[in-house]
């Protein structure tokens, strides 16, 4: 195992830059999730770091080791693929045992290697069997079989679940992290879908533009955004975004929305009088509230059973409201939500920076 450090890592394709100095520190055995938008840069730092794209600036170093200019052979790492990468003419125990053939390893190492990987993964049943004959799951399993087996520092996944559906999704992402709890090995995973990161990582760092915009754990950056890119991007329903007049009087600090509404500022918000902002709230951080608070008129309405979705509009600005309790409220009623004040946030409209004291 080993840590991985990239420093001021720059890419470009022609005159195109596509990474601008990017600085990750991905620490020894932990799970980082890069993610992000498609075309912001994720995927080609993962292929920076496996040797298969050329840097053009900066540093990678894989442990204590410099691996800018060394062949993705040498630098001890195995990549899980979107598409598998599987040979379709070879059997799963030869597509699993391939790399070790490679590397002239002997028959009783690899025949070792290949059933713990088989056994870690319940692939034993399936060993004769050729890729055409399962499942996108089982393929899936059969590709990080093969990364296991050659017992790398750093496993690196490009996007491995976007090929599955929905359910297989939801069941690989486990497998996934428990195989990680498992082995302990140093991963690096790319994906775009934010509930993916939210539920995988230890640490993800979230990417725009080839550029890092945050890096945390999963509720740090959920509960502490540092501006309106991540805080729309983390969660699900995304945060809601209403613009309006920062006004400080007599000490008390107020929101003016656009049609005169007035709702009390988040408790550690910054912001001087008259600024324009952003007030950000998540759709489980609101309340119903008899008066005050901010009057939605009621779009649609979304039972799920567990919870209660209200999709709103104010002011010509869509709202969502989620409640525990179930409701039912008439499409074109009027309701008033009341944002709890230690959850929500405050950002500079120009800039998209949080607005903290």
């Amino acid at each position: 195992m080993a840590s991985v450090s990239i420093q001021s890592v720059s890419k470009k394709f022609g005159d195109v830059p596509i990474l601008h100095g990017v600085d990750i520190e991905i620490a020894d055995g932990s799970f980082t999730v890069l993610v992000g938008p498609s075309g912001c840069g994720k995927s080609t730092l993962l292929r920076m770091i496996a040797g298969l794209e050329q840097i053009n600036g900066g540093e990678i170093r894989i442990g204590n080791k410099r691996v800018n200019d060394l062949q993705p052979k040498e630098r001890d790492i195995a990549m899980v693929f979107q598409n598998y990468a599987l040979y379709p003419h070879m059997t799963v125990r030869q597509n699993m045992a391939f790399s070790l053939v490679l590397a002239k390893q002997d028959r009783q190492t690899i025949d070792t290697k290949v059933a713990r990987a088989a056994e870690i993964l319940a692939l034993g049943a399936l060993m004769e069997r050729f890729p055409r004959q399962l499942s996108g799951g089982q393929r899936q399993r059969v590709a990080m079989g093969r990364a296991i087996v050659r017992d790398p520092q750093v496993f690196l996944f490009d996007e491995p679940l976007s090929n599955l559906d929905a359910k297989l999704r939801v069941a690989m992402r486990s497998e996934i992290k428990e195989l990680h709890q498992r082995l302990k090995t140093t991963s690096i995973y790319v994906t775009h879908d934010q509930i993916e990161a939210m539920t995988m990582g230890d640490k993800i760092v979230v990417m725009r533009d080839g550029r890092v915009e945050q890096t945390g754990s999963p509720l740090e950056l959920y509960d502490f955004p540092v501006n309106l890119f991540v805080a729309g991007f983390i969660g699900s329903p995304a945060m809601n975004f209403l613009p309006g007049i920062l006004r400080r009087r007599s000490g008390a600090a107020q929101v003016e929305m656009n049609d005169g509404t007035l709702i009390d500022a988040p408790l550690t918000s910054g912001g001087v009088d008259g600024q324009c902002v952003v007030y950000g709230t998540r759709p489980e951080h609101l309340m119903l509230a008899s008066e005050g608070g901010i009057p939605a008129d009621v779009v649609v309405m979304e039972p799920t059973g567990m919870d209660t979705f209200v999709a709103c509009r104010h002011g010509g600005v869509d709202l969502s409201a989620v409640f525990r309790e179930r409701h039912d409220f008439p499409p074109g009623s009027t309701i008033r939500l009341q944002p709890d004040l230690q959850r929500a946030h405050l950002f500079d409209a120009g800039t998209g920076q949080v607005l903290a004291a």
